[in-house]
């Protein structure tokens, strides 16, 4: 079985369903359904989301499972939080994930104490 598509192959907008099958009793449904957001991401952006998932959103597992660093990582979850339609925030300098990489980028000297900080303080 093929996923559906969901972007209209001359246009590029999104496709509307309009007929549903039940595979075992063969009833139909005809009308105007719209598919829910998550249908409308990329087979990319559904793995990613599925690594997420089971990663129970901890990026650093994300970061090992991918095999990406975590800057990507973070880039790769504001593209999918883009994709279906919300704002993408800044992260909070209280997150333990978002410290810690601030953290390592001024271990490996990419940063200086004095971005490290700034990048620390609280809004």
């Amino acid at each position: 079985m093929y996923s559906a598509p969901t972007q209209c192959p001359v246009c590029q907008d999104d496709l509307l369903v309009t007929r549903l099958a039940c595979r075992n009793c063969g009833t139909v449904l005809e009308g105007r359904f719209t598919l829910p957001r998550l249908f409308q991401l990329t087979a990319d952006q559904l793995y990613f989301v599925e690594v997420f998932v089971r990663s129970e959103g901890k990026l650093n597992r994300v970061q090992e499972e991918l095999g990406i660093s975590y800057p990507t990582v973070r880039s790769r979850l504001e593209e999918v939080i883009q994709a279906l339609g919300y704002q993408v925030g800044r992260p909070s300098p209280a997150d333990e994930e978002y410290r810690q990489e601030v953290l390592q980028r001024l271990a490996r000297g990419e940063i200086s104490s004095e971005e490290a900080l700034r990048l620390l303080e609280k809004d």
